[in-house]
């Protein structure tokens, strides 16, 4: 790639770059969209892969000729269980949740303020999304919560801002976000910028957050 050529990272970049957040012995969450792509960047750790509809050893998407119909992650994509793996009741799903055994959890998002409040289960007028489901409990029973998403909606309008304007999922809950224009974790100081998209400069970035951002001293660039 030629040097300042400005790139957004595709879902599947961006969840590539969430994965180098998870190290090896943790139990992971993975929730709807962008989050269960993490499960294809996790080779060769030493993972435990939980989905809040009832798998606890987790792999990554099954072959499209090979996959069950009813073994599908929290997106309804037919997944593989790893050996050792096994299926649960959604019930014993949520005391995983409920009783902080979680390590980490990547969520999807519509809004994250600064001080990490996410919104992520209703967008206002909108009827597609009935109900928060398991995102109320991971939000506050994960030892740590990833936000994986677009920085900016269809109609380019900022997701991450100063307050969130559609209803909260949990208060002060998320410890970082991966989008596809930069990497930012919410400290008790603000904000933090610190990888950047390919190409991408924290002024532009700026432009496209609702709230300010402070710049990490040892700021980069995404690897892709």
């Amino acid at each position: 790639m030629k040097k300042g050529l400005k790139r957004l990272l595709s879902k599947e970049q961006l969840a590539a770059r969430a994965a180098r957040e998870v190290g090896d012995g943790m139990c992971v969450n993975l929730g709807f969209g962008i989050p269960s792509l993490v499960a294809e960047y996790l080779a060769g750790r030493d993972v435990l892969l939980h989905t809040e509809n009832g798998i606890i050893g987790m792999g990554p998407m099954a072959k499209k000729s090979g996959g069950d119909p009813d073994i599908i992650n929290a997106t309804k994509q037919p997944v593989t269980i790893v050996p050792g793996g096994a299926i649960v009741s959604q019930s014993d799903s949520f005391m995983i949740i409920r009783g902080g055994h979680l390590d980490m959890t990547f969520l999807g998002a519509f809004q994250v303020s600064e001080k990490g409040d996410l919104a992520n289960w209703k967008v206002p007028g909108e009827d597609t999304i009935p109900g928060m489901g398991g995102a109320m409990d991971l939000a506050v029973g994960a030892k740590r919560i990833i936000v994986t998403m677009t920085h900016t909606d269809k109609d380019g309008a900022p997701k991450i801002l100063k307050e969130c304007t559609f209803p909260l999922t949990g208060r002060r809950c998320v410890s970082l976000i991966v989008t596809d224009l930069a990497v930012i974790r919410i400290t008790p100081e603000g904000l933090v910028i610190e990888e950047t998209a390919p190409g991408f400069t924290a002024a532009e970035i700026q432009q496209a957050t609702g709230a300010k951002l402070k710049i990490s001293p040892s700021l980069k660039e995404i690897a892709v």
